[in-house]
């Protein structure tokens, strides 16, 4: 078998982790040969791809991003560098004259709805799951996740004592996207007093209430707040809008928009972080890497089968699959029943309502 291998969107920690564990296998209990494709659907559209064989995978399970590259903009049904022209034909023809049996493409919602594209028009497609923010559909949990967490609550740990310090209100700003995952663990984590998420829509005067009432007793607050949480009644605060990019809104600055209309209800002054990019990088958590290492596994296990048009997810403690049509282009929010949630709010935890 020859099989590509193309890591899509945004860069995650624990994908050199998958990307490995799918050329060992596929290498080693298939025989078969390897092609690494550079930058994501871009290498197939511009024709830049490279051999991967043992040597190019060794040493690579606790590098962050991705040694392959990659680009979350390169949609081949509306390609930005021919002015949002449709190059899917010039796509298929390119994996044909590489003679791939199948390509297995690591990305997200966005990268798996360009997957299930390409499958309908007769590549044979292995899905692998990968966001930190924690919401494809379908998978109980993503690799990059749990290191993302594992930052912001050190983050928080790091507030926490400077709050206590000075007496101040310690807002972190979260990535997320419109889920409320990271935010949600790792304020759990990280003691955080006040949790704000995007499922939540808060009241203003209640987080007032809750410092006011902190200062009083403590002296700080500490609230961990998702890039896409909102008032009740409001929309998110949209940080730019990038119109050539397959999701034009970029959230972000709800934490300064907080801090601003928080200060002046407050007698102490409030401070704002926005970790952003931070969370995104560096080397993946040990849970990480063999969870990642999992996926790449089961990938190539697909793979070897020609059980094509999947993607594979955790279920529990389970690695299974799914059709790669349940997951393009979808995501998974808290859900209101969320057992977290509860322990949040039985243990003193703020939501804003």
């Amino acid at each position: 078998m020859r099989v590509g291998i193309l890591t899509g969107g945004g860069d995650c920690p624990g994908l050199n982790a998958v990307i490995r564990a799918v050329a060992k296998s596929l290498i080693k209990s298939a025989g078969a040969e390897v092609i690494g494709i550079e930058q994501g659907f871009l290498g197939l559209i511009e024709r830049r791809v490279r051999p991967l064989d043992l040597r190019s995978v060794a040493g690579i399970m606790a590098t962050g991003g991705t040694i392959l590259g990659t680009h979350n903009k390169a949609n081949p049904f509306g390609y930005f560098g021919a002015g949002g022209a449709d190059v899917s034909e010039r796509v298929l023809a390119y994996v044909r004259e590489l003679g791939l049996d199948a390509l297995v493409v690591i990305g997200g919602d966005g990268s798996m709805a360009i997957a299930h594209q390409l499958a309908e028009k007769g590549i044979p497609v292995v899905g692998c799951p990968k966001t930190i923010d924690n919401d494809l559909a379908h998978t109980d949990r993503s690799f990059g996740f749990d290191t993302a967490v594992a930052i912001v609550t050190e983050a928080l740990d790091r507030l926490q004592t400077t709050g206590q310090s000075h007496g101040r209100v310690m807002i972190l700003e979260t990535m997320g996207r419109w889920a409320g995952w990271i935010a949600l663990h790792a304020g759990l984590a990280g003691s955080a007093d006040i949790i704000l998420i995007p499922e939540l829509p808060y009241r203003l005067d209640e987080v007032a209430r809750v410092c006011r009432e902190r200062e009083a007793r403590q002296r700080y607050t500490l609230i961990c707040v998702a890039e896409g949480a909102k008032p009740e009644g409001g929309g998110v605060t949209v940080k730019e809008r990038i119109e050539d990019s397959p999701e034009p809104v970029r959230l972000g600055g709800v934490g300064n928009v907080l801090r601003a209309q928080l200060e002046p209800m407050l007698g102490c002054e409030v401070r704002t972080t926005i970790l952003g990019h931070v969370q995104r990088g560096g080397p993946p958590t040990p849970f990480d890497r063999v969870l990642a290492t999992q996926y790449g596994h089961a990938a190539a296990q697909l793979v070897a089968a020609r059980e094509f048009n999947r993607v594979v997810v955790l279920k529990g403690d389970r690695i299974e699959s799914v059709p790669l049509a349940d997951v393009a282009g979808r995501s998974r929010n808290v859900p209101a029943d969320h057992p977290l949630l509860r322990t949040a709010s039985d243990t003193g935890i703020s939501f804003g309502r």
